[in-house]
């Protein structure tokens, strides 16, 4: 990318954010939808048991179904943006992020929601209930766009496998770290299932091993 004229990488660059902020309008909008349907009297954890609502298996399989189908987009538009895989990688991962930061914006502006950054959101259904404070996605994104921006910039890394070990190990742990709250958003302890100083740590850890391998690169 940086081969190219600032002014190409600009354009390039507003485009996708148009694409994350459009799609990201549209995902609110069905969350907008779903809760006027099924949450009346408002949004508020501990939830009401979503499987005893009646239709809920429909509606949980049209949702499973719309999550698969975003992913996709995503991916296809990374792909359709660039030739390499590192480009594409780092597209894939930007697009994600700003469709994810700017979903909580739309909702704010819709809704009223969240609140706090520390109010609980449903993040994800697949392979299972994802379940967190919205600060907390909210952080994830924040590094994956400087992981973008590192791959977009032509940074050159050296990661030897032990390392690449470890920077799968994290981001498998980060993924955990919001399924484990999932089945649990029924229970008045809900919030004591998501821990910070995993959470945080992890997340740490991952910029670190990042960052050592680009000092190791120089």
């Amino acid at each position: 990318m940086c081969s190219k004229s600032i002014k190409d990488c600009v354009i390039r660059l507003s485009m996708l954010v148009a694409f994350s902020a459009a799609f990201a309008y549209i995902e609110s909008s069905v969350v907008v939808y779903l809760r006027a349907i099924f949450y009346p009297e408002g949004f508020t954890f501990p939830i009401a048991d979503f499987a005893s609502m009646e239709g809920a298996l429909r509606f949980l399989l049209t949702e499973v179904g719309r999550e698969a189908a975003t992913v996709v987009l995503i991916f296809t538009g990374a792909w359709l943006m660039a030739k390499s895989f590192r480009h594409r990688l780092a597209y894939f991962l930007l697009i994600f992020a700003v469709w994810d930061i700017f979903y909580y914006i739309w909702l704010k502006l819709l809704l009223g929601w969240p609140v706090t950054l520390l109010d609980w959101d449903i993040l994800f259904l697949i392979p299972t209930l994802w379940a967190g404070p919205v600060l907390a996605p909210l952080i994830t994104s924040a590094v994956m766009l400087w992981v973008a921006g590192l791959l977009l910039f032509d940074r050159f890394f050296k990661i030897p496998k032990t390392r690449w070990v470890g920077l799968t190990a994290c981001i498998i742990s980060i993924v955990i770290c919001f399924c484990i709250p999932g089945p649990h958003v029924t229970e008045p302890e809900y919030a004591s299932y998501f821990s910070w100083p995993v959470f945080l740590t992890l997340h740490i850890a991952v910029v670190v091993l990042l960052y050592r391998s680009l000092s190791e690169a120089k």
